[in-house]
This record gives C-alpha cells, sequence and structure tokens, in this order.
C-alpha cells in the first residue's frame, strides 16, 4: 500500500493535499523555514516535537504531533535537529525504519567529527534510508524564496530511489537539485559551508601584498625622500596623492595577473605538446581564482575613479593653481596653447574612460545571473578577447600618463623608477606573450594541441583502453 502510494505522488498524501505529507523533526529556525516553503508549496506539514502544545511560532497550516505519531504520517522525515541530540531518535527506530531520514545538519568547524552526520546517522539507524541534503541552504534563503542566495541543494545517499524522493522535493520548491552521488560524499557536502571565501583568499593576500607594497614604495620615494633631501613635509599627500596612486597600480597589475596564467598554460601546452599532461598544482589553483582577481582588481579601479573625482576640489590643488594664475599676472605672461600636451591628456582620459568601461563590463559578465543568461562563446569573448582589449587600453593610459618621464634623472629618486613604471611591467610582459601566441603559426598549433592532437616525439601513456592518462 505505501509503494503504491509513493508512485502516485511521491509521498504518501492527505486527502487535502495532491503533493503529500512531509514531516520535520525540529521547531527551530531552519525547521519553521522549510515547514512555511513546503506549505507554500503545497505540501502537507507535519513537526515532530518533544512539547506538541508548544506550537506558537510554527507556520499557520502545519501540524505538530509527538515523534512518533509524526514519523507515521509521512514517508520523508527531515531531521532538523543538531548531531548531538540525534540519539533521542534511536529510542523509536522501529516507527523510523524504511522512512527516507534527510540529514541538514551542519557542524561548526571542519572535520568536527571523524565521520560525517549523516553517516553518523546511519549507523544509529541502520533501517533508515539516509539523504543527505538542504544543508547548503539557509533559513533566510527558503524565506526570501531563494531569491537572495544559492539555490542549489546537494544530495548524496546510498538509495537511488530516495535520493530521487528528495530531489523531486527540492525541485518542487524551485530549487536546483543536484546528486552527489553516495553517502560518502556526506563529509564534504557538510565542510562545504564552513569554507570562508576559498577562491578569494589567494586574491585577497596578493591584493595586501601588492598595496603594501606599492604604498611603502611611493612613500619612500615621494614623502620621505622630499623630507631628507629638501626638509619638506609631504606627509599630506599620503590621504590622497599616495591612495590614487597605489590603486591603479594594483588594479593593472592584478588584471595582467587574471590572464598571465591562461599565456603560462598556453606555453606549457606548446611544450609539453600535448594537452593531456596536467598543470602544475599552483597554476590550477592561479586559473580557479581568476574571476575573484578580477573582481579585485575592479575594486580597485573603481576606488582610482573616486579618488580622481575628488582632485579638483582639493585645498592642495586648489592652492597651486592660485598660486600658478597670481604669478602669471604679476609677470604679465600668458600661457600658450600646447595642442601636443592637449592630445596627451585627451588620449589619457579617452583611454580610461574606455577601459574603465570595459572593466565594468567584465565584472558585471562575471556575476552568475548575468553569465547564466550568454552561451559558453559568447562567455568566452567578453572574457578573453574584451578582457585583453581591456587590459590594453589601461596599459596605454598609464603609459600616456607617463608619457616621457621616465627619460628624466630627476624622476629616479634614489636611483628608484617611478611607481607608474613598475605597474607596467607584467601588463607589458602579458600583452607581448598573448600577441605571440596569437600568431597564425602558433595560434593553429595551440588549436591542434587543444583538440586533441599530439607531437609524435610525446609519450602520454595509455590505460588498457587505449584512452590516454592525465599525469
Amino acid at each position: 500500500m505505501e509503494n503504491n502510494c509513493f508512485n502516485m505522488t511521491k509521498l504518501c498524501p492527505d486527502a487535502d493535499n495532491t503533493l503529500g505529507t512531509v514531516c520535520i523533526f525540529g521547531t527551530g529556525d531552519f525547521g519553521r523555514s522549510l515547514g512555511l516553503r513546503l506549505l507554500q508549496a503545497g505540501y502537507s506539514v507535519v513537526f515532530g516535537s518533544r512539547n506538541p502544545q508548544n506550537s506558537s511560532l510554527l507556520p499557520k497550516g502545519a501540524q505538530v504531533l509527538s515523534h512518533v505519531e509524526a514519523a507515521q504520517t509521512s514517508r520523508v522525515i527531515f531531521i532538523a535537529v543538531h548531531r548531538e541530540n540525534y540519539e533521542f531518535l534511536s529510542a523509536f527506530s522501529q516507527e523510523l525504519a524504511g522512512k527516507v531520514l534527510v540529514d541538514i545538519s551542519n557542524n561548526l568547524m571542519k572535520n568536527q567529527y571523524p565521520e560525517s552526520n549523516a553517516e553518523y546517522l546511519a549507523k544509529l539507524l541502520p533501517q533508515a534510508n539516509v539523504v543527505k541534503a538542504f544543508n547548503t541552504v539557509s533559513a533566510w534563503a527558503l524565506q526570501s524564496g531563494s531569491l537572495d542566495a544559492s539555490r542549489q541543494v546537494f544530495v548524496c545517499g546510498d538509495n537511488s530511489e530516495s535520493k530521487q524522493m528528495v530531489m523531486d522535493i527540492a525541485r518542487s520548491l524551485w530549487l536546483t537539485a543536484l546528486d552527489q552521488g553516495s553517502l560518502l560524499a556526506a563529509k564534504e557536502l557538510e565542510n562545504y559551508p564552513l569554507q570562508l571565501f576559498p577562491l578569494w583568499r589567494l586574491p585577497i593576500y596578493i591584493a595586501t601584498g601588492l598595496t603594501a607594497a606599492i604604498f611603502i614604495y611611493c612613500v619612500l620615494t615621494d614623502i620621505v625622500y622630499t623630507f631628507v633631501t629638501e626638509g619638506k613635509d609631504n606627509s599630506y599627500r599620503i590621504v590622497i596623492s599616495i591612495a590614487n596612486r597605489v590603486c591603479p597600480i594594483v588594479s593593472l597589475i592584478m588584471l595582467s595577473l587574471c590572464y598571465l596564467p591562461g599565456v603560462i598554460a598556453a606555453i606549457l601546452q606548446l611544450y609539453n605538446g600535448t594537452k593531456y599532461k596536467r598543470f602544475p598544482d599552483w597554476l590550477d589553483k592561479w586559473m580557479l581564482c581568476r574571476k575573484q582577481l578580477g573582481l579585485v582588481a575592479l575594486a580597485f579601479a573603481f576606488l582610482h575613479v573616486l579618488y580622481s573625482l575628488v582632485i579638483p576640489i582639493r585645498y592642495y590643488v586648489r592652492q597651486r593653481q592660485n598660486i600658478y594664475i597670481i604669478s602669471q599676472v604679476k609677470d604679465n605672461k600668458t600661457l600658450t596653447f600646447d595642442s601636443t600636451m592637449s592630445w596627451r591628456s585627451d588620449s589619457f582620459y579617452s583611454l580610461g574612460i574606455l577601459g574603465f568601461s570595459l572593466y565594468i563590463l567584465l565584472g558585471i559578465t562575471s556575476l552568475p545571473s548575468v553569465s547564466n543568461m550568454v552561451n559558453w562563446r559568447e562567455f568566452r569573448f567578453v572574457q578573453s578577447k574584451l578582457g585583453h582589449i581591456t587590459l590594453l587600453l589601461c596599459t596605454a593610459h598609464t603609459l600616456v600618463y607617463g608619457w616621457n618621464k621616465f627619460l628624466y634623472v630627476s624622476r629616479y629618486k634614489w636611483y628608484l623608477p617611478p611607481a607608474y613604471v613598475l605597474s607596467l611591467i607584467v601588463p607589458c610582459i602579458v600583452l607581448v606573450l598573448k600577441l605571440i601566441l596569437i600568431t597564425p603559426c602558433v595560434d593553429r598549433v595551440i588549436t591542434r594541441i587543444r583538440q586533441g592532437w599530439e607531437r609524435k616525439s610525446v609519450h602520454v601513456p595509455h590505460d588498457t583502453s587505449g584512452q590516454p592518462l592525465f599525469l
């Protein structure tokens, strides 16, 4: 009778609800949020509680029973309690035999226990079918309709029918269910919500290191040098002038670091003559965080724009302008128009505007809501082709800013080059190497390698079926 009921409605339905009844053990924040979402989707919800009389906070329309009575109403039971409280389930293991127990728990730290919570629950109740799911979805996401958070629900379990039932529930809640395999994957799923920006760590470390290094360099060449050689205190320049010099330098270097690993990967494939040889681990990690590198670079570029906008209203700038104008009046001189300087300044601003506009476009297309609306070729065109154009424009913007300053010995304070020169090293290397790689003769070989062609002198081990092994 139970199987026939399952085939008709996935869950045992009641007379008033066609989607069926779902049971939830636990009346905490997540249990209440899940119950509300299930009710909105059309399910009948029954809560199992130690104190059925205390139900004032539960969503309207849900039924509250004791654990034993609630377990008899549905085949699927969500266990919305902490691992430390699992022991009470052993008291009515007979009532839970054959049930689908959905473990949604998480721990306070990674690898807190030898086995996952789901595997521990399966040992306590060996006659039940334990499925790990919904632990990556927050209570807020359920309450807000998952519009403001991740819609992905990772599901794993040893019983395929049980997993399918849970995945059907997730899809009926307008969530994306992803099958992660057997219950052995539960430990990884439980560690996933505890990760704190794993792909952002390297970009943040790089940005922090570059910011500190460039800031110290600029203070040394602009502030300390002037104080030592001329006795002037220019420390007020730290707040705006030095900050506005550090931000674009860090931004340009980090933008070039987004495309440098792709260039290195292409060179390695050319050198190895095959695509079947694995990249070094450091290169793999570098390539995985390119999106985060670009977004951090965009943040620094945005700061550069904001700092530049306040330059005309700075006291230091207005004071210099007034002094210059007064000196011109006193000397009865008129500054002649310099067309070269006009071309230089207009080109400088134009390249900056174009580069920053494409910068913003790259950032927008990296958002999941936007990237999901374009196909792979469109996404690759924006992120690769337009990305390199952005790097070219920003590099040209910096070159025009420097113009011929590098020719003057006075610019090399303590024999150190101007700070903007340092920002051009990595971008110029990337652009030159990319220019070489896109030449027809080289690009043709790279394309063939990526399509599976191998240089004859390269020996790639194969398995017994003849398939190449990834080294």
